[in-house]
C-alpha cells in the first residue's frame, strides 16, 4: 500500500513540512532509510541520521530544530515514537484482518462465538467457552472449558488457556503462552515425599494486557491469579499461583514471581528479577535486572537493584567497595605482616 505524507499526517494529527505529496510504501529505521520509506526520529542519539537518511518521510517531534538542510519531508507531532507506533498498529490491523472459522478447527457445540471471530486450523474451543466480538484465535490454540475471551483479543498460535481462564478486551497473547496450569503446590510428608495440593482457582487477565511468547501464568490454589488491566509482560516470565500484578505494570523477560506475591500498579521490573512468595510490592517500584526481592517493599516509587534488592544509591556505594575488595584484602594482609614483624621485634611483648 502507498500513502502520501499528507495522508499519514492526517492519521496521526501531524503537520507536514516539505512535500505533502511525498509517497511512502514501506517503513525503515532512520539510519537504514531508502526512497519510498517512512522513518521516525525520537531518540536524540539518532539526530545525525536525519541529515543523511534516504527515507522519503520522517516523523519528528514538534520541538525538533534542524541545524542544516533535511531532504526528507517531515511530519511534526507531539510524540514521534507514539505516532509511529500508532501507524504500525493501524497497518497491522489492515494486514492481519483474518475472519471466519476453519473447517479444521474444533468448536464445542456448547461454546458461544460471535459472528465475526477468526478461528484457525486445529484450534480447539471447549465446552461453554465464550468468545467475544472480533477475537482472533490462531491455529493450534487451545481454549478450555468455561473460558471467556472478550472482544478484540488476539490469541497467537499455540496459546493454551486452561479451563476457567478469563481474558479481557483487546489483549494480545503471543505464541506458546500457557495460562491456568497448576500452581507449584506440594505438601511435604514425614517420609520425605510430597502430596500434590489441588489447584482449584483460575487466571483472570483484565483488559489491554499484552503477554509475550512462552510466558506461563499458574492458576490459583483458591480464588484467582490476576493480571490487572494494561499490564505488559515480556517473553519467558513465570507467574505463580495467587499472584496479583497491578495495573500498567511492565515486566521484562525471565522474571519469576513466587506464589501469593502482590505487585503494585505502574511498577517497572527488569529482566531476570526474582521475587520470593507472599510479598507486597508498593506502587511504582522500579527494580533493576537480576534483582532478588525477599522482603516487602513498602515505600512507593523506589528504585532498587541487587540481591537482596536495595536502593540504587546504596547499591552504588557498596559496589565501589566490592570492586576494591581484592586490593583491600592485599592491604590487610600487608598490615597483618607488618604488625607481626613489630610484635616479633618487641620480643612478643604486648
Amino acid at each position: 500500500m502507498e500513502f502520501t505524507a499528507q495522508q499519514i499526517a492526517h492519521l496521526i494529527s501531524g503537520q507536514v513540512e516539505g512535500d505533502a505529496g511525498a509517497k511512502v510504501n514501506s517503513v525503515a529505521k532512520i539510519e537504514e532509510g531508502k526512497p519510498g520509506a517512512l522513518s521516525f526520529l525520537a531518540n536524540p542519539k539518532y539526530t545525525s541520521y536525519i541529515y543523511e537518511t534516504n527515507s522519503s518521510v520522517v516523523i519528528v517531534n514538534n520541538d525538533f530544530v534542524a541545524e542544516r538542510p533535511v531532504k526528507a519531508t517531515l511530519i511534526r507531532v507531539a510524540d514521534a515514537y507514539t505516532a509511529f507506533a500508532r501507524l504500525l498498529e493501524l497497518y497491522n490491523k489492515t494486514a492481519d484482518n483474518k475472519m471466519g472459522i476453519s473447517s479444521m478447527a474444533f468448536i464445542s457445540p456448547t461454546a458461544k462465538l460471535s459472528d465475526d471471530v477468526y478461528v484457525g486450523e486445529f484450534a480447539v474451543v471447549g465446552e461453554r467457552a465464550v468468545i467475544g466480538k472480533g477475537v482472533k484465535i490462531y491455529p493450534q490454540v487451545f481454549v478450555g472449558d468455561d473460558c471467556v475471551v472478550d472482544e478484540g483479543t488476539i490469541l497467537y498460535p499455540g496459546v493454551k488457556l486452561y479451563a476457567g481462564t478469563q481474558v479481557g478486551k483487546r489483549c494480545i497473547i503471543h505464541a506458546g503462552v500457557v495460562a491456568g496450569s497448576d500452581g507449584f503446590g506440594f505438601a511435604p510428608q514425614a517420609d520425605g515425599t510430597y502430596n500434590k495440593v489441588p489447584q482449584t482457582g483460575n487466571v483472570v487477565i483484565e483488559d489491554d494486557v499484552e503477554i509475550g511468547a512462552n510466558t506461563t501464568i499458574d492458576r490459583a490454589t483458591l480464588g484467582s491469579t490476576i493480571i490487572r488491566r494494561g499490564v505488559k509482560l515480556d517473553n519467558l516470565i513465570q507467574i505463580a499461583h495467587n499472584v496479583e500484578v497491578g495495573e500498567h505494570t511492565v515486566i521484562a523477560a525471565q522474571t519469576g514471581i513466587s506464589g501469593s506475591t502482590r505487585l503494585g500498579a505502574r511498577c517497572m521490573i527488569g529482566g531476570q528479577v526474582g521475587f520470593a512468595g507472599h510479598l507486597t510490592i508498593a506502587d511504582e517500584t522500579k527494580l533493576g535486572a537480576q534483582s532478588g526481592v525477599g522482603s516487602n517493599i513498602k515505600e512507593k516509587g523506589q528504585l532498587l537493584i541487587g540481591t537482596p534488592a536495595i536502593p540504587i544509591g546504596d547499591f552504588k556505594r557498596v559496589h565501589v567497595h566490592f570492586k576494591n575488595l581484592d586490593e583491600m584484602a592485599k592491604r590487610l594482609r600487608q598490615l597483618e605482616e607488618r604488625l607481626n614483624q613489630l610484635d616479633a621485634g618487641n620480643g612478643g611483648a604486648a
